[in-house]
């Protein structure tokens, strides 16, 4: 399923914690590993020693993904390294598209106060212009486990969601996981004087989760699969999280829109900002 991950670091501690999860992943794949390191051309970085004139930021990118490479030759995990200049985000996207990688694999933190930082609103940014999908990973709290055991996977029916599924149900085949199937009725986007068709949208929740299964276990994977009523899709997620053993979140970035419910934009963002597991998100076709 993945042949080149690209995983950007800034060197950062957070940086190194996911980077052990990216490892377990590429060598479970098989995969090489891009790993970059983006001098970021809104800092001033170059400097005179002696007669020389260095960029900073380039050196100590060098010196950040050549550690990165031993680290993952000590696995048996092939690399490829890059140092750039550029904003963060943009060269980060650029890059997963020109050398067509297959997963682009980054943290939710990195440095921060005036040194740059691989986070916050970068990986936000990224989920939202990547070509491909995109794992964020929190590098605080416990390490994230691999093989993944359960997964969960929101839908809302949406083509974008079939293709989240179509992931989810690949990943979960892979490692022998249960693929947890969550459908979450936002009556928070219908107001107040919709409440009285939220029968009529559980019954249609109820056959979206029920067709997912079916192509689950059609796979031979084995599913849960749940619908839940609440004012917000990404506070239904985080509620599931906090009360089942989910190791892996996948969901598509965007979905149904209108009066109708959606899984995206600003869910799935959420979601990568407070999930305390993986999170997956996988594009759609822009053309839809």
């Amino acid at each position: 399923m993945f042949d080149r991950i690209l995983f950007p670091t800034d060197g950062s501690d957070g940086a190194d914690a996911a980077f052990g999860h990216v490892l377990d992943l590429a060598a479970d794949h098989d995969a090489t590993v891009h790993v970059l390191n983006v001098a970021d051309t809104t800092h001033d970085s170059v400097t005179r020693v002696g007669r020389e004139v260095v960029d900073v930021l380039e050196e100590e990118g060098e010196g950040v993904v050549d550690a990165a490479a031993e680290r993952a030759a000590d696995r048996g995990v092939e690399t490829v390294t890059a140092v750039l200049q550029g904003g963060v985000d943009e060269t980060i996207v650029t890059y997963a598209a020109e050398r067509e990688v297959d997963l682009v694999a980054m943290p939710t933190r990195g440095r921060q106060g005036l040194d740059r930082l691989l986070l916050g609103s970068t990986t936000e940014r990224v989920v939202r212009r990547s070509p491909v999908p995109v794992l964020s990973l929190r590098p605080d709290g416990e390490a994230a486990r691999y093989p993944y055991r359960n997964v969960l996977v929101p839908t809302d029916g949406s083509d974008r969601a079939a293709e989240a599924l179509g992931r989810a149900v690949a990943l979960a085949a892979r490692s022998g996981a249960t693929l947890h199937v969550l459908s979450v009725v936002d009556v928070g986007t219908i107001g107040a004087e919709a409440y009285s068709g939220t029968d009529a949208l559980v019954s249609a929740s109820e056959e979206t989760v029920a067709e997912a299964v079916a192509v689950a276990e059609a796979a031979g994977v084995e599913t849960v699969e749940r619908v839940e009523v609440g004012t917000s899709a990404a506070r239904g997620i985080r509620s599931y999280l906090a009360d089942h053993d989910v190791d892996l979140v996948v969901m598509g970035t965007r979905g149904l829109t209108g009066v109708e419910r959606y899984l995206l934009g600003s869910v799935a963002e959420r979601t990568v900002r407070t999930s305390p597991v993986p999170v997956l998100t996988v594009p759609g076709d822009d053309s839809e």
